[in-house]
């Protein structure tokens, strides 16, 4: 480090120093200090963070996504298909303050988006659908992980949506928003308070109601009729609730192997999912 006589620093050092300092504190603007702080993954009160490229990019398409602003490195937006908007509020920043602002490690992409929760979506909108597209229906499955990649399988084989109990599921996140990788922008995610009510709602729309439980003599396969279908899936552990499991028409399992007890909830309505999709 150059020195003048006395220990002082060079004046063209320090005007160096100092603009290097001043662009720094330009690229970060706000995002080091957002509210929540670091590895929180909260958002302002009222609205939802999401982050990662599929989610931001998902979101930013969605026309019925009410958006409030993007933090992004230049490589992040390069990222995106498409344009956006001439006066979308973008702050840019680096990587390092862009992690600030999500759950701690994680994978950010070189974009956060902070916007306004999905609207509500009603159990009588869905069950008036094709009858040929399955609702799945979750019973306490409170992982974030696990409902976002239901929410992918949802998207991939055509489901009409997915329904939880409201006080027993992750909220809209970007943990679940990430683990969709997408589809929590295209699946409706409808919440209901009871959820044996709401199975009682869709037995009236003509749907058969599947409960999937390893401990069912029958499989998916031989339960599964030609129409209207909703498949029910427990927690890991703890399966369906007896209340629940009674609201169905029938029981099944998958027709796994014994040298394992069970697979990961996702896993089984990924599976399930797909016997759907092809059954003839």
């Amino acid at each position: 480090m150059a020195l003048l006589a006395g220990g002082r620093f060079t004046l063209a050092w320090m005007e160096r120093l100092m603009a290097k300092q001043e662009r720094k504190r330009a690229l970060r603007g706000r995002a080091g200090r957002m509210k929540g702080g670091r590895g929180s993954g909260r958002a302002s009160a009222g609205h939802v963070r999401l982050w990662g490229r599929h989610p931001v990019e998902a979101a930013l398409k969605n026309p019925n996504r009410d958006h409030r602003k993007l933090w992004a490195t230049r490589e992040g937006i390069d990222s995106l298909d498409g344009e956006l908007p001439p006066d979308f509020p973008v702050e840019y920043a680096d990587a390092a303050d862009l992690a600030r602002l999500v759950a701690k490690d994680a994978p950010h992409q070189g974009l956060v988006l902070e916007c306004l929760p999905l609207d509500d979506v009603f159990l009588a909108d869905v069950a008036s659908g094709d009858p040929a597209r399955p609702i799945v229906v979750l019973d306490q499955v409170t992982d974030p992980h696990n409902v976002g990649a239901i929410l992918r399988s949802a998207a991939a084989f055509n489901a009409a949506a997915i329904v939880t109990q409201d006080r027993h599921a992750p909220p809209e996140s970007g943990v679940v928003a990430k683990s969709a990788s997408g589809a929590l922008e295209t699946v409706p995610w409808v919440r209901v308070v009871n959820l044996a009510r709401a199975l009682g709602e869709l037995a009236d729309a003509g749907y058969w109601r599947i409960g999937m439980t390893g401990e069912a003599d029958a499989t998916l396969a031989e339960a599964m009729p030609k129409g209207a279908l909703a498949i029910v899936l427990g927690a890991e552990g703890e399966g369906l609730r007896a209340n629940v499991a009674s609201h169905c028409d029938a029981l099944a399992r998958l027709p796994i192997s014994n040298v394992i007890e069970s697979l990961n909830v996702s896993n089984a309505a990924a599976i399930a999912l797909y016997a759907a999709a092809t059954r003839g």
